[in-house]
């Protein structure tokens, strides 16, 4: 009786069609191997939901670091948490939506160019390894497995600048952290809010106060923050590590769009 090998469940995401066929062809090759291929974040996500619904889980998912992005450079991205349909998804999104819902998942990201800053970006999200997209099979395999023995695979060539920009991040949150710290309780509920996605009326409802109350705890919030958008006060907030309000009861934002 033969010896059963234990399998490793790999997703390629990527929407070069002729790439992620080709790749997943290679790597099902290999005797201990099962992949699948996706080509785009919602799929890879509807493919990651329906195994774990059937018990099979994939192991390790390898994500294109440009995966949403347009040729010309702009971003089609929206979030992991609000994706639904066809909406795009980028692969930076993807890799923290798949960390924060199924964390036993190992992520490595496949890249054409060194990219320092989208390195670190990654590995912030929760991946496991940055690999060049024409690297060999076998250092692929070598990176595959490792990830599975909690290994974080990097390019000697990118481990400086990758450590630079972690040590900016960081300086980065201890500042943002030291702007949240200045709001008043009540203004980092109405902060919290905001990082939810609610508007002015929702927040209003949501903490029993009069919109006109909630448009001044927003002025003051974007005013000490030193931002002038929602969006900006959001990310501001993500950085310092701010989380949003959970949303309970029937409380939402008509249409889905931030005051």
């Amino acid at each position: 009786m033969g010896v059963s090998v234990a399998r490793i469940r790999v997703l390629v995401v990527d929407d070069h069609r002729i790439f992620a066929e080709s790749l997943a062809a290679a790597l099902a090759a290999e005797p201990d191997v099962d992949v699948s291929a996706a080509g785009s974040g919602p799929a890879a996500l509807r493919c990651l939901e329906r195994a774990a619904a059937e018990g099979r889980r994939y192991d390790v998912m390898l994500v294109d670091a440009e995966l949403g992005i347009l040729p010309t450079g702009g971003a089609r991205t929206v979030s992991v948490a609000v994706a639904d349909g066809n909406a795009p998804v980028d692969g930076i999104s993807l890799v923290a939506g798949v960390r924060s819902g199924q964390p036993t998942i190992r992520t490595v990201v496949l890249a054409e160019k060194d990219d320092p800053r989208r390195a670190a970006m990654a590995l912030q999200a929760g991946a496991s390894g940055w690999v060049a997209k024409d690297c060999s099979l076998q250092r692929l395999l070598t990176v595959i497995r490792g990830v599975l023995r909690d290994e974080t695979h990097l390019p000697a060539a990118l481990l400086t600048g990758v450590l630079r920009e972690l040590t900016a991040a960081r300086k980065h949150r201890t500042e943002s952290e030291q702007l949240v710290e200045s709001l008043t309780p009540r203004e980092r509920e109405v902060l919290r809010c905001m990082v939810a996605g609610l508007g002015r009326k929702a927040v209003a409802e949501r903490l029993f106060l009069s919109p006109h109350t909630v448009r001044t705890h927003m002025q003051n919030v974007l005013g000490k923050l030193g931002v002038h958008s929602t969006l900006a006060a959001v990310a501001l907030a993500r950085r310092a590590g701010v989380g949003p309000a959970p949303l309970a009861g029937d409380v939402v934002e008509r249409g889905g769009q931030l005051a």
